[in-house]
């Protein structure tokens, strides 16, 4: 592969992985502004901030089925015109239903863009590329996460709130302009088409989980609408297994998590979200409402943990080469858990520099994992690559919500038994933050243990013999018993 065609595609899997996660950040401190100028009731204004991830979340699976039916390139070139488009509606929007209905096909763009962006990094990129790729793809995430509310605050203050959505559309151009860097590649045949009764099922489970997760967060779980929502979800997910396994053509193919490799890492992806995103939410909140930060001083605050994370990536690579991926990914999970438990020991009178050791170990350890997703896809075909990068993103997707539901349903009822038994607002909310941000570390160490068990190397005796039966297989024909030469493939590149 040439230099040109590489940085192209680094460049776009960056500025897909900044933008998308971008969107879902940087409107929160507009939404005051939004709500006053166009009249919104806080119904309106819940639905503004949650319709984008709502259906973002539903359709990461029917996405990554459409990358294998229609191919890597044409999908995320499909997904980029349509978020590029839907932002702008948004910034054109006149009226809070415009609005939401501008965010919704925002949700449908990006959930197009992002599967397709990984099964990229997996089909196309040469093997020594692959971890460096999701470095950046990680790096980028954890940047829009930080510059959200600060690019938010900043536009809003000195333009206008419609400036949010609307400088998603140069990037959104630019990012179509690299596309063509994306190999054609061949397809699955999409005679049958996509399994619309798998889609169906699949966007209706995912869609009440991720709507009751949120719901659940803000109203309390024990609302009945709220349990409505979630036991529908369950239904609905329940259904979508049994047509599944019954489909000739499954939207996924759920004999694909047999493969230790990829069902350890999908849970481990989703015990690492738990515990990344719960810090970057409700340490934001710590930062403003307990230390007295603006809102931009707290997103800055969170750079230098992207700095982390994009200096170490490089690191993880040699660190897998070393120690074996199992062990590195594991290493990288202990120290998210240990800044974790660092930042829950800071107190009432800390200041910028006293969360920054923490917020490190969390960028620093975060960098380290990155060879988790090309570990999860290693014995993936590659007519399948999609289908499996959605399970990844849906994963974390729905993990990062429920690392914000479940650390704010510890730190809210902390908060609550501190306030009743006479503590002050500010300790209050520090002693529930202290004890949601231990049950995250909780969470990323089992992770750290899931990846030991899941994503370990063979032994050496294995790979001998592995290497044994490739030389005999090279030879004319193959003697009886010899392993197909795609099995004798996995064998090795799994180690």
């Amino acid at each position: 592969m040439g230099r040109a065609r590489l940085f192209a595609l680094l460049a776009l899997l960056t500025l897909t992985g900044f933008v998308t996660t971008l969107d879902n950040t940087v409107v929160n401190v507009a939404l005051p502004t939004v709500q006053r100028e166009l009249d919104l009731t806080v119904a309106d204004l819940e639905w503004v901030a949650s319709s984008y991830v709502l259906s973002f979340g539903a359709l990461l699976l029917p996405a990554g089925r459409l990358t294998d039916l229609f191919g890597r390139r044409s999908v995320v070139a499909t997904g980029i015109v349509v978020f590029t488009a839907a932002s702008a509606g948004a910034a054109l929007a006149g009226s809070g239903g415009t609005l939401i209905a501008a965010r919704t096909v925002q949700g449908v763009g990006a959930a197009l863009v992002v599967p397709a962006s990984l099964a990229v990094v997996a089909a196309d990129l040469p093997a020594h590329r692959r971890s460096t790729a999701v470095g950046l793809w990680t790096a980028a995430l954890a940047s829009a996460l930080a510059l959200g509310p600060v690019v938010g605050g900043f536009v809003t203050q000195r333009w206008s709130w419609d400036w949010v959505f609307a400088l998603n559309v140069p990037f959104g151009l630019l990012t179509l302009l690299l596309v063509p860097a994306i190999p054609a590649g061949s397809t699955e045949s999409a005679r049958g088409g996509l399994d619309l009764a798998g889609a169906g099922w699949s966007v209706l489970s995912l869609y009440l989980l991720t709507y009751g997760l949120v719901r659940g967060g803000e109203h309390g779980f024990t609302a009945a609408p709220v349990l409505v929502c979630l036991g529908a979800a369950a239904a609905a997910a329940r259904v979508f297994v049994v047509v599944e396994v019954k489909s000739e053509r499954p939207l996924v193919d759920l004999r694909l998590l047999r493969d230790r490799f990829l069902g350890g890492g999908v849970l481990a992806q989703m015990l690492w979200g738990v515990g990344v995103n719960g810090v970057f939410f409700f340490t934001a909140l710590y930062l403003q409402r307990v230390l007295g930060f603006s809102p931009t001083g707290a997103g800055l605050a969170f750079l230098p943990l992207a700095g982390a994370l994009l200096l170490c990536t490089p690191l993880s690579d040699r660190a897998a080469r070393t120690l074996g991926a199992h062990v590195s990914i594991a290493a990288g999970l202990g120290l998210v858990a240990l800044g974790l438990l660092y930042v829950s020991g800071t107190g009432l009178e800390a200041d910028y520099w006293d969360v920054q050791p923490g917020l490190l170990l969390i960028g620093a350890g975060s960098a380290l994992t990155t060879p988790l997703t090309v570990r999860s896809l290693i014995r993936v075909p590659q007519n399948r690559t999609g289908m499996a990068t959605g399970l990844l993103s849906a994963a974390r997707e729905v993990s990062g919500v429920f690392g914000v539901v479940l650390v704010g349903v510890v730190l809210t009822r902390r908060e609550a038994s501190a306030l009743h038994a006479g503590a002050e607002p500010r300790p209050a909310f520090l002693d529930g933050y202290h004890l949601g941000l231990r049950l995250a570390a909780c969470c990323v160490l089992t992770g750290a243990l899931v990846t030991l068990l899941t994503l370990h190397r063979r032994g050496r005796h294995r790979r001998t013999a592995a290497r044994g039966r490739l030389r005999v297989a090279g030879g004319r024909g193959r003697p009886r018993g010899v392993p197909a030469p795609e099995l004798l493939r996995d064998e090795v590149f799994s180690e």
